[in-house]
């Protein structure tokens, strides 16, 4: 059992090593605890020769709301210092799963928000249920997509890009899989773990090198836009999280309330 200050944990069966967010209480927010034993498990796994492929899931109604706001500011950190660290926490996770040389397989039946769908966006095959919700909010917030936008751009469809950047409307797996953010979108939650089991059944009868070379060339562009553009997106996103509007729309939601942008 795991004790009160585990909130990533790993299971191993067949040569399927099953990473799981297991923060629901705050919805799996990428509080500074989730993201550093996301980023342990991760490692641990990629250097696991009993390791074939990696799947990650979570418990509670949520994959992963995004960025812990409230834990972010009450951290006692300046903004400009919480962002840095949330940031470097979120590269680091993503580049771990692009370079993985297991198959990383997102199983989801819940809802996806803002820095969850850049995890999304880096996994290599992603199989989703009917309870799943996407939404891009970070512009509501006076932030941007800037990180996950890395692995997001690659995958979406330009024209839903633009739509879900801008907007910050929910859709659902229909929409996802329509623009190409989600391989599998399933109307059984029942069967998103089989569908998960006949992947990863299919997965085992590669070999480590070939499994390991073939993600490198499916992953080719999304790896080079990574690595050219990471530490500009990174600068980018510290800059707007200490500004003043983005103060302002994460201070509003926390309160519930509209931010000052909004007209009545």
């Amino acid at each position: 059992m795991a004790d009160a200050d585990t909130v990533v944990t790993r299971s191993d069966s067949g040569g399927v090593a099953t990473i799981t967010l297991d923060s629901p209480s705050n919805r799996n927010a990428l509080s500074p605890t989730l993201t550093g034993q996301l980023r342990a498990h991760l490692a641990a796994v990629d250097g696991d020769p009993s390791v074939r492929s990696v799947v990650l899931t979570h418990t509670g109604g949520t994959f992963c709301a995004g960025a812990d706001l409230s834990a972010a500011m009450a951290s006692g950190l300046s903004p400009e210092e919480a962002s840095a660290a949330g940031t470097e926490a979120m590269t680091a996770i993503l580049r771990a799963i692009i370079t993985s040389s297991k198959p990383v397989i997102a199983q989801i039946d819940g809802h996806v928000r803002a820095g969850g769908l850049g995890i999304v966006g880096a996994c290599d095959i992603v199989v989703v249920g009917p309870s799943t919700t996407f939404a891009l909010t970070e512009a509501r917030l006076g932030l941007a997509p800037s990180m996950i936008s890395l692995t997001l751009l690659p995958k979406m469809d330009s024209r839903a890009a633009s739509r879900y950047f801008l907007t910050g409307e929910k859709f659902g797996p229909a929409e996802a899989q329509a623009m190409g953010l989600v391989t599998v979108a399933v109307d059984d939650a029942d069967a998103v773990g089989q569908t998960v089991d006949g992947l990863t059944a299919n997965i085992a009868k590669a070999s480590p090198q070939g499994l390991r070379e073939s993600k490198k060339v499916v992953n080719t562009l999304t790896a080079e836009l990574f690595e050219r553009l990471a530490d500009q997106r990174r600068d980018e996103s510290a800059a707007l999280f200490a500004s003043d509007e983005a103060r302002e729309g994460m201070t509003a939601f926390l309160q519930r309330r509209e931010p000052s942008w909004v007209s009545g």
